[in-house]
């Protein structure tokens, strides 16, 4: 099956279209950019820093949040269909998607602490050790993506050999 799928036309235009392998990867990692720096930005919110953003307003990134994930995951698709048979033998890959589950699930408990607490922790000037909770888990989720993403890029390469 994966080799039927590396095998397809959408797999091959993606590997020889001048643009196809370029664009994506660029969308990629725009969508990269975005997830990690709302994610950074709404968990070093949570520790007490950037004090001038309302705990209020953390919830209105995530929708972008989402939408960068869904291009992730769109963009993603398309670069992993190039190869699949490789990308699945690939430690770092595998440790990548396992990770982005486990970040996604922490981020969604997140947003609803937030959603439910960030009123109570305007008025007192502090987080809820709820809140805490995830914010030290979701930051190494997040950098275990980020790492085991560039591992897979640059150590890829090693098994093409």
């Amino acid at each position: 099956m994966l080799t039927g799928l590396e095998n397809s036309q959408f797999s091959a235009l993606m590997r020889t279209e001048l643009w196809g392998w370029p664009l994506a990867l660029a969308l990629h990692e725009l969508g990269t950019a975005l997830v990690l720096g709302f994610v950074f930005i709404i968990c070093l919110r949570l520790l007490g820093i950037f004090e001038t953003i309302p705990y209020t307003s953390l919830k209105r990134l995530f929708p972008v949040i989402w939408a960068a994930l869904v291009l992730q995951f769109l963009t993603g698709f398309a670069l992993w269909i190039t190869k699949p048979t490789q990308y699945v033998a690939d430690t770092a890959f595998v440790l990548k998607l396992l990770f982005i589950v486990v970040g996604i699930i922490l981020m969604s408990y997140l947003y609803g602490f937030i959603k439910r607490e960030a009123a109570s922790w305007e008025a007192s000037g502090a987080v809820s050790s709820g809140g805490i909770r995830f914010v030290g888990a979701s930051l190494l989720a997040w950098c275990v993506v980020l790492v085991a993403g560039r591992m897979t890029a640059y150590l890829g390469s090693l098994y093409t050999g």
